[in-house]
């Protein structure tokens, strides 16, 4: 066994191991008795209930990754992902083709390993606790959707990289950079107009009490924005949220239909005045420029790894090439990623309390908390997680962490 397929392998035994230490805390602090803190917020009845959605998805979590887990070790050990290199040089000659065909049997089969437990969680799990509104149709269609996309873009954009590497030598990482960010951009202005809608209808939002209430927070504001819109997310779960995306004129505020069931008019406004404050306090231009940043960082690693001879002998193949150098470089970055990852996270939950407040200062702290409870509850969130696990994994501060906030 090499040197670098002792290193893969490490990396890949550690983040497993670490990751599934980490759950294992959280479903420690699972029980039956509702916790003196989430009286009020839970009752005894919803939080039963709550605490068996979370040990359901905790298992099946643990199953999946194990799942996954052992398929990867199998695949190292036996040098599979050379095996398939040296396959498909018997009939591809260039590199980019070779490369591109090389990652689409990886994903395909990706896919259809994964594709029953996606399937089950969605007709089983979900269906089991009330949340899945999809059908089997719908669910179909997103897959076939998914995977045509991912071919036309992901496709598109690994093609556009492959090149630049192939034919600019040293700095092609700048280049593969700079377009990168140019199509991270693109799909910041125009996600919600052009791939939202392959899955969802966006209407806008009808005149009326809400709208005239949303239309004069955001002129109090001094947020101007006219397009309103809300998802039929109703079709596929009965989960509520909202979002805001784009920049200038591309300002959009969408709405799932299921928050608007769920919550009142207060509530709803709350909602969006703190999804209003994160734009307010430049949290979505400082979200874009560390993914720039990070971006950068991933490709400048990248480069040093592409002719390195010695990682594809390691996975199993005789020669250097982009697609086993990015294998190998995604196993390899996981220590970065995860240490990129925890400050990352450390940020967001600072721009959330930021964002909180923003919507507090405007006289609205007690619908927002009661908003953020009614979804919470509605999705049976785990409100009393342990404290390691949110540490490396929330996004976001717990509620009652919010909520202790927002009073103060």
């Amino acid at each position: 066994m090499s040197l670098y397929l002792s290193i893969i392998l490490l990396i890949v035994v550690l983040d497993f191991v670490w990751t599934q230490y980490l759950a294992y805390r959280n479903r420690k602090r699972m029980s039956p008795e509702i916790p003196s803190q989430l009286e009020g917020i839970y009752n005894k009845e919803e939080y039963i209930k709550q605490q068996a959605y979370q040990k359901v998805n905790s298992r099946f979590s643990l199953y999946t990754s194990l799942f996954s887990f052992v398929i990867l070790l199998f695949v190292l050990c036996l040098g599979l992902f050379g095996w398939l290199d040296e396959l498909l040089r018997q009939y591809i000659t260039n590199e980019m083709f070779l490369s591109l065909a090389f990652f689409g049997i990886v994903y395909l089969l990706n896919e259809t390993i994964t594709l029953p437990f996606a399937y089950y969680s969605t007709f089983v799990i979900e269906e089991r606790f009330g949340f899945n509104k999809s059908t089997t149709k719908i669910f179909w269609l997103d897959q076939l959707k998914g995977l045509l996309l991912t071919a036309l873009l992901g496709g598109a954009v690994l093609s556009l990289i492959i090149w630049l590497y192939d034919t600019l030598g040293a700095n092609a990482w700048l280049y593969a950079w700079a377009a990168i960010t140019v199509f991270s951009l693109f799909m910041t202005l125009f996600y919600s107009n052009i791939i939202v809608p392959l899955f969802n209808k966006q209407t806008p939002l009808e005149g009326g009490e809400l709208r005239d209430a949303i239309e004069a927070f955001a002129q109090k504001a001094g947020f101007a924005i006219n397009n309103i819109y809300v998802m039929d997310a109703s079709k596929r779960s009965t989960k509520a949220n909202a979002y805001f995306t784009g920049f200038g004129a591309k300002k959009r505020i969408v709405l799932f239909d299921t928050l608007i069931n769920d919550l009142d008019k207060d509530e709803i406004v709350a909602v969006l005045a703190h999804e209003i404050g994160h734009y307010k306090k430049k949290h979505t231009l400082q979200g874009m420029f560390i993914s720039i940043c990070y971006t950068g960082i991933m490709l400048f690693l990248l480069s040093l790894l592409l002719d390195n001879k010695d990682i594809a002998v390691a996975l199993g193949g005789q020669s250097a090439s982009f697609h086993l150098g990015l294998i190998a470089f995604s196993i390899f970055f996981t220590p970065v990623s995860f240490v990129i990852n925890v400050l990352s996270s450390i940020h967001s939950r600072k721009n959330e309390y930021q964002a909180d407040s923003y919507a507090a200062d405007f006289g609205l702290a007690d619908s927002l908390i009661s908003g953020l409870k009614k979804l919470s509850v509605k999705s049976l969130s785990n409100l009393n997680p342990d404290s390691l696990y949110v540490f490396f994994n929330y996004s976001h501060p717990t509620l009652l962490q919010r909520i202790k906030a927002i009073k103060k």
